[in-house]
């Protein structure tokens, strides 16, 4: 919702300032810098895109359009779902999760959170990191740099798509001026046609140039920077069950493993200490 309505403000100024100057907005509508443009920088991105990246790309425009990467509600959700998580294993051994991590769709704690379940990705970070230390396959003190590796891995492979985001961004200026060089080939092309003419002509060079500028400070370089926050919002998510599950692994108590995930936050949830001890204790006090 914000992105839309950051386009909306970046819109109005500029055809508002343009109007007040005693600019007619057909005047910006020419299509043939429009297709130039659009085409060179869609040609840009089919070009130094893998299909892999292509389709990631698409999934965190779409996102972006939504809202923030990660609610408030997802995060609470997931450490409700960890403290139940540790409260069993301490109750019974960590043996006692092997059932929730084989079959996660089945388990009684994780059905609870559709929010965590629905994820296939956070579904297989999760086990993959209890499971080693249920395996007896890794000692606690070594999960924490296997699962920093993994979340090092994530940030890398987003910044595939971060990247193509940027380099349309600033290659709209160069095709803007690319337009505006045909616009103005044009225009001397028609310079017998008398001054009229070879006015429309210059003006549509111009617009050419305006919106490769417009697209790149207004459009494009603005929604790169927020797929990067939304893609820091993702991995805080993964930080958060590392965080826990190695604190508990290295003998905190369950509460104490969740104020450790619940400070790695920040701002992300807003609940203090004192609230989210409360919550959890209710979850505890229902079992």
């Amino acid at each position: 919702m914000l992105l839309f309505i950051g386009y909306v403000i970046v819109l109005g100024a500029t055809l508002g300032g343009f109007l007040i100057a005693g600019g007619h907005p057909m005047l910006l509508m020419h299509a043939s810098e429009f297709i130039v443009i659009g085409g060179i920088a869609l040609g840009v991105v089919v070009i130094s895109t893998p299909k892999d990246v292509l389709s990631k790309l698409m999934k965190q425009i779409k996102e972006s359009f939504k809202g923030s990467g990660v609610k408030s509600d997802e995060y609470l959700d997931l450490l409700k779902l960890l403290y139940e998580l540790f409260l069993q294993a301490r109750r019974d051994g960590l043996i006692a999760l092997d059932d929730h991590l084989s079959e996660p769709v089945n388990s009684a704690i994780l059905s609870k959170y559709p929010s965590f379940l629905n994820e296939p990705k956070r579904v297989e970070f999760l086990c993959n990191s209890l499971r080693p230390v249920i395996d007896g396959k890794i000692k606690p003190d070594q999960l924490q740099g296997l699962l920093d590796s993994e979340i090092n891995a994530m940030r890398e492979e987003n910044k595939g798509p971060e990247g193509v985001i940027h380099l349309v961004g600033d290659s709209l200026p160069g095709i803007g001026i690319v337009a505006a060089v045909l616009g103005i080939i044009n225009t001397m092309a028609a310079i017998s046609e008398g001054p009229e003419k070879v006015g429309e002509k210059v003006a549509a060079a111009l617009t050419g140039t305006f919106l490769g500028i417009l697209g790149a400070y207004g459009f494009i370089n603005p929604l790169g920077q927020r797929i990067q926050f939304n893609e820091e919002a993702h991995l805080m998510y993964y930080k958060v069950i590392a965080q826990s599950v190695t604190g508990f692994t290295k003998g905190l108590a369950p509460i104490m493993a969740i104020e450790v995930a619940r400070r790695t936050l920040g701002k992300a949830v807003d609940i203090g200490s004192d609230e989210l001890e409360q919550i959890l204790k209710a979850l505890n006090n229902k079992e």
